[in-house]
């Protein structure tokens, strides 16, 4: 599709232009909070049992050893956002990574965040193999959103991403949601559509599988990569092919909100909120997602980005550097990226018609033009596209054609994020950038690797 390889191409070109991570140093100071404001703390726990080919996130093979010091400075972390800095946090987002790759230590964290503030909404990430009923029990009470990150539930494509014989079939995925989904306020099934394996059937059956799992909600993303992943996750997956893309985003979005009774409402451009018979949300949660329902927020951990004042604030990727940096009692970035007035009005528009809806009022309240003003060129294309189905003084809303070329602006747009956390994992150096890019070594290596990890960051 034309518009979508122009689209992509310019959110890609101004991707690179502007998200350009500058070097910080210890005196570098950390936002402040505004003043009567609530935020949302995202915490990332950067540990995997398996490494995803696609996944450009700070993440690293777990071992118990590097795990607890790091989940020890993390809530040190934490601590000074409230103590130091006086942020009021509300609602707790904890990805990843595997947050539950230590449940213990999780659950600390979650307790410690409950104690310093008044958490309205914990959400937190997980995998298909931590939904048996210890995990349950030790999380129902703590967690009120969780997401499985699930992908597929064919074997097939199971098998191609390492997942099969760690995380277990699909079918034996469908069981275990089923199973804990009734847990939970909201069980959200994070699922990827346009693996270059994944036909038409596999993407129906995935569908069947979502409408028949008892799922509270389910996020359908398509597959995207970053330059550091590229060539790892095209070996493993294969080629992509971005030509039929648009007919998968029709068939399941079709598949989930189509007919007189649909299945799914959409909440944003990929995710969807089951219905009940009676066309009412099945689970009532106040934050869906928290990228779109916070503009900004202070994240923590290593390789968490905070966005905060028109600043992107990226901490060290390094688990060594991290540490020390909280050690030494300070935050631990490493670098940061400041947005452009017009960057954040591009950002804003994406965001809100990511969520389906721009106010255009509000949008010339903040930035004090209107959106055709501040971004003449994007309207012109989205019109010219038949993007919106209302556009009045008022609001924009978006057709069919136009929820898609949001999906890619929004793909493109991860995608550059990801290209960010190529620029901060770069700075990473010694034993731990062999963790980080194992795919050259070999396991023996790998071993080694490990080993000279451990002396360096200690055992205590």
């Amino acid at each position: 599709m034309l518009s979508e390889r122009v689209l992509s191409k310019v959110v890609e070109e101004v991707a690179k232009r502007r998200l350009v991570l500058d070097p910080t140093t210890p005196d570098t100071p950390y936002p402040l909070p505004k003043p009567g404001q609530k935020y949302m703390l995202y915490v990332h726990v950067p540990f995997c049992q398996v490494l995803c080919p696609y996944c450009s996130f700070n993440r690293y093979h777990f071992n118990e050893d590097l795990a607890r010091p790091f989940f020890r400075n993390m809530r040190a972390e934490m601590r000074m956002l409230k103590d130091r800095y006086g942020y009021d946090i509300e609602s707790l987002y904890v990805g990843g990574g595997t947050p539950t790759i230590m449940l213990d230590e999780l659950c600390e964290t979650i307790d410690q965040a409950r104690d310093l503030w008044d958490i309205k909404e914990v959400s937190s990430e997980t995998n298909p193999n931590h939904l048996g009923d210890e995990y349950i029990d030790a999380l129902h009470d703590r967690v009120q959103r969780l997401s499985v990150g699930v992908q597929s539930f064919d074997d097939g494509l199971l098998k191609q991403m390492d997942r099969y014989h760690k995380y277990g079939s699909g079918q034996e995925t469908f069981e275990r949601i089923q199973h804990a989904a009734p847990h939970f306020n909201s069980m959200n099934v994070d699922m990827i559509f346009n693996f270059p394996q994944q036909t038409p059937d596999i993407l129906i059956s995935d569908l069947e599988h979502i409408a028949l799992c008892g799922c509270q909600q389910v996020t359908f993303s398509p597959l995207y990569v970053s330059n550091s992943t590229f060539s790892k996750m095209s070996k493993a997956l294969g080629k992509m092919d971005y030509g039929r893309e648009y007919d998968y985003y029709l068939t399941l979005d079709g598949f989930l909100t189509g007919g007189d009774h649909p299945l799914f409402e959409r909440h944003s451009i990929w995710t969807f909120n089951r219905l009940d018979g009676t066309g009412h949300k099945t689970h009532k949660l106040g934050i869906e997602e928290y990228m779109i329902a916070y503009d900004e927020y202070p994240a923590i951990g290593s390789g968490a980005i905070t966005h905060l004042d028109g600043h992107l604030y990226v901490n060290h990727f390094s688990l060594s550097d991290y540490n020390a940096a909280i050690e030494d009692g300070r935050m631990s970035i490493m670098g940061v990226t400041k947005l452009s007035k017009k960057d954040q009005m591009r950002y804003c528009f994406l965001v809100n018609l990511y969520k389906l809806r721009l106010d255009k009022r509000a949008f010339k309240d903040y930035f004090g033009c209107s959106v055709e003003q501040g971004l003449g060129i994007e309207m012109a294309f989205m019109r010219a596209n038949g993007a919106f189905e209302t556009d009045d003084e008022n609001e924009l809303t978006l057709t069919p054609m136009g929820r898609y070329l949001t999906l890619v602006m929004y793909r493109k747009f991860l995608s550059g994020m990801n290209n960010l956390r190529d620029q901060a994992r770069a700075t990473v150096a010694g034993p731990e950038r062999m963790l980080l890019f194992e795919d050259t070594a070999c396991e023996y290596e790998a071993q080694m690797v490990q080993e000279a990890l451990e002396a360096k960051l200690g055992k205590d």
